[in-house]
């Protein structure tokens, strides 16, 4: 049986709710925090094994049915912690937790993540193994996902994250392969890979197809010349030399997706004029994701946190938003996280509005159908209102799905409780 929270919780609860304390937790070994369990695959496209790094989400549970959408990052090695640590604190108000694959780079990164082949960048031979995004991608598509799929719980609500060449690679990847991923995060990007070849590329694409339901994000670093400190933001596309190059080729293709609406494709672009292209990642990470989850994020807080909020009008809000979350992930998602129902349940027994706390409770037993928890919960409503048979019924189901002792000896009270009665 759960104690009651105090009625003040409610007024902090759904605003911080994502900062859970499962982030906080210290972890076993002596650790403060580890990140990254490793796996590996050999590919065959790849003619090689490929490390990855999995991390699952703070609620996983061994055994759970639950599933989660997925991060795809490249250059895990480099940037899972950074995803990890901005799940921890943005998951549930901001984004919805997830599983996160951090696919190393350490290897052939040139080859893999190129676009199109080159022989010479800025008049000066180039002879590292190079344009093979195309392979990369088809492992991806072909070995990796069918894997992670296979083994760990995860949808096909997909992100792919990539900084510098990655980010490059990611463009390319919405332009050639759209269907795959659901986001893409581009930081950085190396878009003037092959005198601009994929800027060349999205004029082409944009302009022809759909991109409804796809989301896009796109971050420029400060380091706009590194030899001029008069260069600006305001005046770079001026600017004719090779030395901005990188910048203008970030700039082009962001104008000209802006420009061109009838993509549908959902997009931000950011100047983070005080990151250099090695610390850029880092802000990036944290606000691409918040953009391209920008439609996850919790509304109508306000009528939780009022007590004059009627039953029907949050009907309504939980309603709407499991609608919305199942239009834009492709399969049934429940509305809020069990453990917030679960609290405005027992804050509404608190406010002494006990058909608001059913209605909590029902919602959470809708939406976690396999907890035991959310039927001791309902248990918990009816025993406040004396009704023992019903508060019986309930905890016998939370029995049923758990075996745990708390609950069969609750189950004998009841039964007194009735007797008595």
């Amino acid at each position: 049986m759960k104690a009651r929270s105090s009625v003040l919780l409610v007024l902090f609860l759904i605003v911080v709710f994502q900062n859970r304390g499962n982030a906080q937790k210290i972890q076993e070994d002596h650790f403060l925090q580890k990140v990254g369990i490793l796996d590996s695959l050999y590919s065959k496209v790849l003619n090689e094994n490929r490390e990855i790094y999995i991390q699952m989400p703070a609620s996983y549970t061994a055994g759970s049915e639950q599933k989660y959408p997925v991060i795809y990052i490249l250059d895990g090695e480099v940037f899972l912690p950074t995803v990890t640590n901005v799940l921890d604190f943005y998951s549930g108000g901001f984004m919805p937790e997830m599983v996160v694959v951090g696919i190393s780079n350490r290897e052939n990164r040139v080859r893999d993540l190129t676009t199109s082949p080159v022989t010479t960048i800025n008049g000066m031979p180039f002879n590292l193994e190079n344009g093979q995004a195309a392979n990369f991608f088809n492992f991806i598509e072909d070995e990796l996902i069918p894997y992670i799929e296979q083994k760990y719980p995860v949808t096909q609500f997909r992100t792919l994250i990539g900084h510098s060449y990655g980010g490059l690679f990611t463009v390319y990847s919405l332009l050639e392969h759209k269907s795959l991923f659901a986001n893409y995060i581009a930081i950085d990007p190396s878009l003037d890979w092959d005198k601009q070849k994929m800027i060349h590329r999205s004029k082409e694409v944009l302009s022809a197809q759909n991109f409804n339901g796809k989301s896009l994000f796109v971050s420029l670093g400060g380091q706009l010349n590194m030899q001029d400190p008069n260069v600006t933001i305001e005046n770079v596309m001026q600017d004719t030399t090779d030395f901005t190059l990188f910048a203008r080729s970030n700039i082009m293709f962001s104008e000209f997706v802006r420009e061109n609406q009838n993509s549908q494709l959902s997009f931000n672009w950011k100047f983070y004029q005080e990151e250099l292209h090695g610390t850029i990642a880092f802000p990036s990470i944290k606000d691409g994701l918040i953009a391209v989850f920008k439609w996850f994020q919790m509304e109508n807080t306000d009528k939780f946190n009022s007590p004059d909020t009627p039953i029907d009008e949050l009907t309504a809000i939980i309603n709407y938003r499991a609608d919305k979350l199942k239009k834009h992930c492709g399969y049934a998602v429940p509305p809020y996280p069990e453990d917030l129902l679960n609290m405005l349940g027992y804050m509404s027994m608190d406010m002494q509005q006990p058909e608001k706390s059913k209605m909590f409770f029902e919602f959470g037993i809708k939406y976690y159908p396999a907890s035991a928890n959310a039927y001791d919960s309902m248990a918990d409503y009816y025993e406040t209102s004396t009704d023992y048979v019903n508060a019986l019924k309930y905890v016998r189901k939370a029995f049923e799905i758990s075996g745990s002792d708390s609950y069969r000896d609750r189950i004998e009270k009841l039964k007194q409780s009735i007797h008595k009665k």
